[in-house]
């Protein structure tokens, strides 16, 4: 146990708004530790069980519920996705400051179990942003790229609504985006 606890920082904003990628680039300009989150979808090409993702079947995530073991969890798209709760207990309590890279709605569920987070929202500059953004991934039908835009809409004012959120970052520009999320980070670690 550290003799002060550390700070979990929850990273939000709809699919293909760039929070991964700012994450990503948090982790390398920091000493942020990151949660890695457990999901049922199938690798993209280039992720990694274990770095980007546990990749589990249906019925060990459904056990994971059962037994109590996630911060969060949401179906999103036909797929679950959650955060296993002791490792980030763990390298809370011994004063590591946290990383999670979650969807909204797994950012309200952490809000309800540990309000004292410091949650940062990711948001498009534009809808415009976005639908290109998800395009380029080549990942997306015209219909679920339809839905997707949709759902990032009602997500975003949702929780800019909900007064969860203690920071609204524009990923206009990447690493403006990134350098704005490090000094959040760096400020919320010192006043931990």
């Amino acid at each position: 146990m550290a003799d002060k606890p550390g700070k979990l920082v929850v990273v939000s904003g709809p699919s293909g708004v760039g929070k991964t990628t700012i994450v990503r680039e948090v982790l390398k300009r920091t000493d942020c530790g990151f949660s890695i989150s457990v999901t049922t979808r199938q690798p993209r090409e280039d992720e990694v069980n274990g770095r980007d993702y546990h990749f589990v079947d249906r019925a060990a995530f459904l056990k994971m519920i059962d037994n109590s073991e996630l911060l969060e969890w949401a179906e999103v798209f036909d797929q679950l996705y959650g955060t296993p709760l002791q490792p980030v207990r763990q390298a809370v309590a011994d004063g590591k400051t946290m990383l999670l890279d979650i969807d909204v709605q797994g950012g309200m569920q952490v809000a309800c179990k540990m309000p004292e987070a410091t949650f940062v929202l990711i948001v498009p500059p534009n809808e415009e942003a976005l639908a290109k953004r998800l395009c380029g991934r080549g990942t997306e039908s015209a219909w679920a790229l339809k839905h997707r835009l949709t759902k990032a809409r009602h997500e975003v004012d949702a929780a800019k609504a909900s007064g969860v959120y203690n920071y609204v970052v524009v990923n206009d520009d990447l690493e403006t985006a990134v350098r704005e999320v490090v000094g959040i980070v760096q400020q919320e670690s010192r006043g931990k």
